[in-house]
């Protein structure tokens, strides 16, 4: 049996059926079992052979993406991820895939330009092979563990840490970084917070124009108010702040307070945002009066930042492998020795709360 991930693509739309098989047909790792015009045809085909991934379009003729997501779900669940034209309108559709079961909501390839390409072949390679490593559905072959390929640092965005700066006692600020698997984890993290707890920055994996809805549905199941940064956004206790995809963010200390920046760059650990850039942000302007969770996702984003936080005489926590949905990002952290504690997803929200009050200055 071939140890490569067979991918399945249903799209009702043959220029980018070629354009996301000529993509996955790029990585060595990967292969294109089928492609399907619609999920009538693309049931027929998984009937003769399962996939290890599927890629779904939300929009096509005789039965929507929603629909047979909940079906799959339902009857074999497998690893879908919705691959879609994001667009405000369909931002509902969206986070109902996910409530359903889907691993992660991405844009479809733009091929405008040849760095558009090279960042979406990217990211939807990893995705696939995040999806495959995914608690969801069971691969009868053991998959190869994922390598870690050469990529911009935080560095590219801003200097390293100096450790001889001393950071002054401020309020205490809560720094998150996730990536698959990491949209309903956030939900149970956030919606467990009590009112006042400390401002939240989080950088979650996400595309651009999804992340303002993302956050529009965590503030309607937290106590917390949650909604998309802006650049120069005050971080307030009681309010969590989400990076914009596509964008980077920082925070920024501002006297005993901090704020959101916003920054343009290029892609760091292969994203943007990057959970290495608002991690070391917060290692630099927040030092002791930090901590830092790095939670569900696939590859090492964020783990060298949290290193850097934990060095800063911030808290550091890591999300457990059995809660995760890919034991990816946590477990490159906890290899480092940058998280100070592992705890499973419930017990996130329990130490943030315990935190509260314990936080004080120290020197970075």
């Amino acid at each position: 049996m071939s140890d490569r991930i067979k991918v399945m693509i249903v799209d009702d739309s043959a220029s980018v059926r070629r354009a996301m098989s000529d993509i996955i047909a790029s990585a060595p790792d990967l292969e294109v079992m089928a492609v399907a015009g619609d999920p009538y045809k693309a049931a027929e085909l998984m009937r003769r052979e399962l996939p290890d991934v599927v890629f779904l379009d939300i929009e096509m003729p005789r039965m929507d993406g929603l629909t047979f997501l909940r079906k799959v779900m339902a009857q074999r669940p497998l690893p879908v991820v919705i691959c879609s034209t994001l667009t405000q309108e369909r931002s509902a559709a969206f986070l109902q895939a996910l409530e359903a079961g889907a691993v992660e909501v991405i844009a479809k390839p733009r091929v405008a330009t040849a760095e558009a390409l090279a960042e979406a072949r990217t990211r939807i390679c990893e995705i696939a092979r995040a999806a495959a490593h995914s608690r969801i559905g069971h691969r009868r072959a053991p998959l190869p563990p994922v390598a870690i390929e050469d990529k911009l640092t935080a560095d590219a965005i801003l200097p390293p840490v100096s450790r001889a700066r001393p950071v002054p006692a401020t309020e205490p600020i809560v720094v998150i970084g996730a990536s698959t698997g990491g949209t309903e984890a956030l939900a149970r993290v956030l919606a467990a917070l009590p009112d006042r707890c400390p401002g939240v920055a989080i950088v979650q994996h996400m595309p651009e124009g999804f992340t303002a809805a993302f956050a529009r549905r965590l503030d309607g199941i937290s106590r917390i108010a949650v909604r998309e940064a802006a650049h120069g956004d005050p971080i307030l206790p009681g309010q969590a702040l989400i990076a914009p995809g596509s964008r980077h963010m920082l925070i920024e200390r501002v006297g005993g307070k901090y704020r959101a920046v916003i920054r343009d760059g290029p892609p760091v650990s292969r994203h943007r945002p990057s959970v290495d850039v608002l991690f070391r942000s917060a290692a630099q302007a927040a030092g002791g009066n930090a901590l830092g969770v790095i939670m569900t996702g696939m590859g090492d984003d964020g783990a060298h930042g949290l290193l850097e936080m934990r060095r800063s005489g911030a808290r550091t926590l890591a999300q457990d492998e059995a809660t995760c949905v890919v034991f990816g990002m946590p477990k490159a952290a906890i290899s480092l020795g940058a998280a100070e504690k592992t705890v499973n997803l419930t017990g996130i929200a329990r130490e943030v709360s315990a935190w509260q009050g314990l936080s004080g200055g120290t020197s970075a």
